[in-house]
């Protein structure tokens, strides 16, 4: 598909990243909703096995895609990374409210363009420092050091923007010669065994309900994802990225609807900061007619 037919379909773009950044809402909605009942590492690790399921229909391309020892290397590092952001974002859903989880994991683009600038060449202009620059304000007025306490969970987010940032750029990598779904389905597959051993030593027998509300996790992750990928065949990430802020909205209206959490405007305004300085990463990206790197804000998403 040439640049220009992605082009001529931004509404398109926009409806299907409308419906990525809804299922990815409902997705941290539910997780939250398991309140205490479950160690964090334990849900993490449930919800990637029911997530299994959704891999059938890729088992015959894993099967037959060759894969180089260094393939294999790379899927392991990153499956060990993505792991540990993984743990770190289930922990955070326990102890932070939904709007802060949704505007600090706006940080992984911004660690995605660092990393790529540090790891695989790409050029730092003055105006990406600058957008980096804006983004790094809208962390320190969510968190707000020295002015309220910044808990662990705060930290585990940071965390988790990070290690996602770490698995996007392996993702990179591996898809140059790799299929995309394939690379997917390897992700979940590493996870998967990655956290076998955590959940092992904070195992205890799930409900019912427990099963069924990760099952239900685990679809609307995959919805989230499908949606996002035609939502990028239909246009760029520069046409779509600000449509991600809507994400911000719905978690800060449903976490004091259902979760009764408070609604920060320090949080909404940092959040803003971060993904208008993605946003405009993007742009640029778009206007020098680059081989875009900088992900959408709802790429990383577990």
């Amino acid at each position: 598909m040439s640049s220009q037919a992605v082009s001529s379909r931004p509404i398109a773009g926009m409806f299907w990243m409308f419906a990525a950044g809804l299922s990815f809402v409902v997705m941290t909605a539910l997780v939250k909703s398991l309140g205490p009942t479950m160690d964090p590492i334990q849900a993490a690790f449930l919800r990637y096995v029911l997530g299994l399921v959704f891999l059938l229909p890729a088992l015959r391309s894993i099967l037959a895609t060759h894969l180089s020892k260094r393939d294999l290397a790379l899927f392991g590092l990153r499956g060990v990374i993505h792991g540990g952001a993984v743990m770190l974002w289930f922990y955070a859903m326990t102890q932070i409210p939904l709007a802060e989880v949704t505007a600090m994991n706006y940080m992984t683009p911004v660690y995605v363009t660092l990393g790529a600038a540090l790891f695989l060449g790409e050029r730092l202009a003055f105006r990406r420092i600058a957008a980096i620059l804006v983004a790094l304000i809208g962390v320190v007025i969510i968190l707000r050091p020295g002015f309220r306490e910044v808990s662990p969970g705060h930290v585990a987010m940071l965390g988790t923007a990070l290690t996602l940032g770490g698995s996007y750029l392996l993702a990179k990598l591996l898809v140059r010669d790799i299929p995309p779904s394939v690379v997917v389905a390897h992700l979940s597959i590493w996870v998967t065994i990655v956290l076998i051993p955590f959940a092992i030593a904070v195992w205890s027998p799930p409900s019912l309900r427990d099963i069924g509300v990760l099952f239900l996790v685990a679809s609307f992750a995959t919805a989230g994802h499908y949606f996002m990928t035609l939502a990028l065949q239909a246009a760029p990430v520069a046409v779509t990225q600000p449509v991600t802020f809507l994400q911000l909205i719905w978690a800060t209206v449903l976490g004091a609807l259902v979760f009764s959490e408070p609604i920060d405007i320090w949080v909404v305004t940092g959040g803003t900061l971060i993904l208008a300085a993605v946003s405009f990463i993007s742009w640029r990206e778009a206007v020098l007619n680059r081989r875009e790197l900088t992900p959408p804000t709802i790429a990383t998403k577990l």
